[in-house]
């Protein structure tokens, strides 16, 4: 009786969701537009919304959400269809499904198992330190990555072994076990290290230039000392803080090094397909690191990468039919990133920016400054890429700031850490997420609440520590 009481407010529930959806959608659309928005950006806005809306609540999977906003996009006449899927051709999407499916060659190839290992055994007494050994690899070979997305392709394998090796897998329900919080926690990690160096995203070095237009110059050197001290303590209280609202069945596991130690003398020498993955890994790491100062292609170096797998027996056709993940990380993050990005080519994100200066006219300029920042992070939930974001609004934001007087190079360095440590706020926040998402070891759901909670901490942090950081050092 209780079970079928359950099931019939559940059902309940999701009546009311799908009538709160279909509501919001039919006001959106039928509402005509504000003053100064054309008719294809209110609609376009109508369909992202509820979309998100539909995930959030968990109405419907990423996936079929995704899939029915592109196709009601284009059949209500809002994208053209080759508008609407012109973001299957995107490189850098391409690169996170390649970098996946090495990945999984990673794994089968026992080398991840191998890496695992060797973590395991340093760092394995608690889950927590395994948390901390994985975000300070992050934050150690980042400035020598310009792309987080390339550095995720890096860590996933890892972090994907460790869970697998630490018995907590997707398939057999365990993912809680100590899989989902590791890949919650690379994720958010992503978001410092890209925040602590400036060659650690491909927006970062972009941004810097833009800020020259406001007299501000912004150095590699300078940006390191501006975000240590933040990014020092959000790297210190994240692991610990995730700890708390998402943690792992498996915390202590003072017996994992000791194991881990005899599940590599069992494994012996390294086998040749460990060498010819670990080669290619390796040779895939430093042609991405490389990236950056030579005109070398990310998503070709991937697949690449994996050609020579697959021509070595390594990863196979057999292997690459069995990963539907894979397709469908493509088709709704390409989806997603297509609406974000028609979101801003029809007007509206820089209505919305326009906005949002309107509001912060005759306020004191600690007042514009906190309100800017703050917009500018939770605005991110319209984005599907943290360049798209800064190319649409870093401009507008900064010029609005320094007119109320806000100190120029303040508001610059905090707009750029802000592009960088929103990331984790959705699912699609950054390209950077995707193969964590991608994994299936979290849900949506869990990523937009533990995203949440834990851009709530960086931004505390950046914005509350950070600010006066700047200011004492400027």
């Amino acid at each position: 009786m209780p079970h079928r009481h359950r099931k019939k407010r559940a059902d309940i529930r999701r009546k009311i969701l799908w009538g709160v959806m279909a509501t919001l959608m039919a006001l959106l659309w039928f509402v005509p537009p504000p003053t100064g928005l054309e008719a294809k950006a209110w609609h376009l806005f109508a369909i992202f919304f509820t979309t998100i809306f539909a995930i959030i609540s968990g109405l419907l999977p990423i996936f079929v959400a995704s899939i029915l906003a592109l196709s009601f996009a284009i059949l209500s006449g809002t994208l053209s269809s080759q508008q609407a899927y012109s973001g299957f051709s995107q490189g850098f999407i391409l690169l996170i499904v390649v970098a996946f499916l090495v990945s999984q060659a990673v794994v089968k190839s026992g080398l991840g198992k191998r890496i695992a290992m060797l973590i395991i055994g340093r760092f394995g007494h608690s889950t927590l330190g395994l948390a901390y050994s994985m975000m300070a690899t992050d934050l150690l070979i980042a400035p020598a990555f310009p792309s987080n997305t390339a550095r995720s392709g890096v860590l996933f394998p890892i972090v994907n072994a460790l869970a697998h090796d630490s018995g907590s897998k997707v398939a057999d329900g365990t993912r809680k076990k100590l899989g989902a919080y590791l890949m919650m926690n690379s994720m958010i990690g992503l978001t410092i290290s890209s925040s602590l160096w400036l060659t650690a995203m491909a927006a970062n070095p972009l941004g810097a230039k833009m800020a020259e237009k406001f007299g501000v110059h912004i150095t590699f050197g300078g940006w390191f000392v501006s975000a240590l001290v933040p990014s020092l303590i959000a790297f210190l209280l994240a692991p610990r803080l995730l700890m708390k609202i998402y943690p792992p069945e498996l915390k202590a596991t003072p017996d994992a090094p000791a194991k881990a130690k005899e599940v590599l003398k069992k494994m012996g020498p390294v086998h040749k397909n460990e060498w010819i993955t670990g080669a290619v890994f390796v040779s895939m790491v430093v042609l991405w690191a490389l990236s950056g100062i030579l005109p070398i292609d990310k998503t070709a170096v991937a697949f690449a990468g994996l050609g020579i797998l697959m021509v070595a027996h390594i990863f196979t056709m057999a292997d690459m039919r069995l990963q539907g993940e894979a397709l469908s990380t493509l088709i709704w993050f390409a989806t997603l990133y297509t609406l974000s990005a028609y979101l801003d080519k029809f007007g509206f994100m820089k209505y919305v920016g326009t906005l949002i200066a309107s509001g912060v006219e005759g306020l004191s300029w600690p007042v514009v400054y906190v309100t800017l920042v703050t917009a500018y992070v939770f605005i991110h939930y319209l984005f599907v890429s943290q360049t798209a974001q800064m190319l649409a609004l870093y401009g507008i934001f900064l010029e609005v700031g320094v007119q109320a007087g806000v100190p120029a190079y303040l508001l610059a360095m905090m707009l750029l850490f802000a592009t960088n440590f929103n990331a984790a706020i959705t699912p699609q926040g950054s390209s950077a997420n995707v193969i964590f998402v991608g994994s299936e070891y979290m849900t949506s759901a869990e990523i937009y609440r533990n995203g949440l909670l834990m851009t709530l901490l960086n931004f505390a942090v950046y914005v509350g520590i950070g600010s006066f950081w700047i200011l004492l050092i400027s």
